[in-house]
Protein backbone atom coordinates (compact mmCIF):
# COMPACT_ATOMS: atom_id res chain seq x y z
CA UNK A 1 0.00 0.00 0.00
CA UNK A 2 1.18 3.39 -0.84
CA UNK A 3 2.47 5.90 1.91
CA UNK A 4 2.94 9.23 2.57
CA UNK A 5 6.68 9.86 1.92
CA UNK A 6 9.34 11.89 3.10
CA UNK A 7 9.53 13.63 -0.78
CA UNK A 8 5.57 14.03 -0.63
CA UNK A 9 6.07 16.16 2.91
CA UNK A 10 9.06 18.12 1.20
CA UNK A 11 5.94 19.27 -1.74
CA UNK A 12 3.96 20.31 1.37
CA UNK A 13 6.81 22.66 2.48
CA UNK A 14 7.36 23.79 -0.79
CA UNK A 15 3.61 24.40 -0.70
CA UNK A 16 3.82 26.64 1.92
CA UNK A 17 7.15 28.83 0.84
CA UNK A 18 5.49 31.04 -1.59
CA UNK A 19 3.32 31.92 1.80
CA UNK A 20 6.05 32.41 4.15
CA UNK A 21 7.33 34.95 1.37
CA UNK A 22 4.54 36.78 1.36
CA UNK A 23 4.50 37.18 4.92
CA UNK A 24 7.84 38.80 4.54
CA UNK A 25 6.94 40.52 2.17
CA UNK A 26 3.74 42.47 3.84
CA UNK A 27 5.11 42.51 7.42
CA UNK A 28 6.63 45.85 7.19
CA UNK A 29 3.41 47.71 6.48
CA UNK A 30 1.49 45.40 9.42
CA UNK A 31 1.00 47.70 12.61
CA UNK A 32 1.24 50.76 10.52
CA UNK A 33 -2.87 52.44 9.50
CA UNK A 34 -3.62 52.02 5.59
CA UNK A 35 -3.60 55.70 5.69
CA UNK A 36 0.02 56.25 6.61
CA UNK A 37 1.26 53.47 4.37
CA UNK A 38 0.71 50.70 6.11
CA UNK A 39 -0.26 47.40 4.38
CA UNK A 40 -3.19 47.71 2.41
CA UNK A 41 -5.65 44.78 2.44
CA UNK A 42 -7.92 46.14 0.70
CA UNK A 43 -5.51 46.36 -2.56
CA UNK A 44 -2.56 44.43 -1.74
CA UNK A 45 -1.21 44.08 -5.34
CA UNK A 46 -1.15 47.59 -5.28
CA UNK A 47 0.10 48.42 -2.45
CA UNK A 48 3.19 45.56 -2.68
CA UNK A 49 4.12 47.16 -6.01
CA UNK A 50 4.98 50.60 -4.07
CA UNK A 51 7.27 48.73 -1.80
CA UNK A 52 10.91 48.73 -2.15
CA UNK A 53 13.83 47.00 -0.82
CA UNK A 54 13.43 43.81 1.05
CA UNK A 55 9.78 44.00 0.94
CA UNK A 56 9.93 44.31 -2.79
CA UNK A 57 12.23 41.30 -2.78
CA UNK A 58 10.41 38.59 -0.88
CA UNK A 59 7.67 39.50 -3.23
CA UNK A 60 9.86 38.47 -5.81
CA UNK A 61 11.07 35.16 -4.05
CA UNK A 62 7.33 34.89 -3.90
CA UNK A 63 6.57 34.63 -7.23
CA UNK A 64 9.95 32.45 -8.50
CA UNK A 65 8.64 30.22 -5.47
CA UNK A 66 5.07 29.87 -6.52
CA UNK A 67 6.88 29.25 -10.47
CA UNK A 68 9.60 26.58 -9.79
CA UNK A 69 6.85 24.85 -7.67
CA UNK A 70 5.02 22.63 -10.60
CA UNK A 71 8.35 21.47 -11.46
CA UNK A 72 9.06 19.79 -8.34
CA UNK A 73 5.75 18.99 -7.63
CA UNK A 74 6.08 16.91 -11.21
CA UNK A 75 9.54 15.27 -10.44
CA UNK A 76 8.37 13.89 -6.97
CA UNK A 77 5.40 12.21 -8.71
CA UNK A 78 7.22 10.76 -11.67
CA UNK A 79 10.07 9.80 -9.22
CA UNK A 80 7.44 7.71 -6.93
CA UNK A 81 5.74 6.65 -10.38
CA UNK A 82 8.60 5.13 -11.98
CA UNK A 83 9.40 3.39 -8.21
CA UNK A 84 12.89 4.84 -7.76
CA UNK A 85 14.50 4.02 -4.42
CA UNK A 86 12.87 6.48 -1.82
CA UNK A 87 15.99 7.37 0.27
CA UNK A 88 17.86 8.65 -2.89
CA UNK A 89 14.22 10.61 -3.43
CA UNK A 90 13.65 11.41 0.00
CA UNK A 91 17.37 13.16 0.58
CA UNK A 92 17.00 14.81 -2.58
CA UNK A 93 13.68 16.71 -2.11
CA UNK A 94 14.87 17.46 1.38
CA UNK A 95 18.04 19.27 -0.63
CA UNK A 96 15.56 21.30 -2.92
CA UNK A 97 13.56 22.27 0.10
CA UNK A 98 16.76 23.22 2.05
CA UNK A 99 18.10 25.48 -1.22
CA UNK A 100 14.65 27.15 -1.69
CA UNK A 101 15.02 28.32 1.93
CA UNK A 102 18.28 29.18 1.24
CA UNK A 103 17.02 31.28 -1.98
CA UNK A 104 14.67 33.24 -0.17
CA UNK A 105 17.05 34.31 2.84
CA UNK A 106 19.22 35.30 0.36
CA UNK A 107 17.06 37.09 -1.93
CA UNK A 108 15.10 38.70 0.95
CA UNK A 109 18.57 39.79 2.59
CA UNK A 110 20.06 41.29 -0.96
CA UNK A 111 22.23 38.56 -1.45
CA UNK A 112 22.02 38.52 -5.64
CA UNK A 113 25.14 35.69 -6.07
CA UNK A 114 24.30 33.91 -3.29
CA UNK A 115 20.43 33.85 -4.37
CA UNK A 116 21.16 32.49 -7.70
CA UNK A 117 23.78 29.86 -6.85
CA UNK A 118 20.65 28.44 -4.20
CA UNK A 119 18.49 28.71 -7.53
CA UNK A 120 20.84 26.99 -9.95
CA UNK A 121 21.49 24.48 -7.81
CA UNK A 122 17.79 23.47 -6.07
CA UNK A 123 16.93 23.61 -10.08
CA UNK A 124 19.80 21.10 -10.70
CA UNK A 125 18.36 19.08 -8.00
CA UNK A 126 15.58 19.03 -9.21
CA UNK A 127 16.43 17.99 -12.98
CA UNK A 128 18.47 14.79 -10.83
CA UNK A 129 14.71 13.81 -9.27
CA UNK A 130 12.75 14.19 -12.41
CA UNK A 131 15.63 11.62 -14.15
CA UNK A 132 16.17 9.84 -10.85
CA UNK A 133 14.18 7.08 -12.15
CA UNK A 134 15.97 7.24 -15.92
CA UNK A 135 16.61 3.83 -17.49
Amino acid sequence: MPSFTLAYWCVFVAVLLPLLCAMLAKRAGFGTKRSDGGYDNHNPRAWLAQQGGASARANAAQANSFEALPFFMGAVIVAHQLGVGQAALDLLALVYVALRLLYILWYVSDKPLARSAAWGAAFAVNVSIFFLGYR
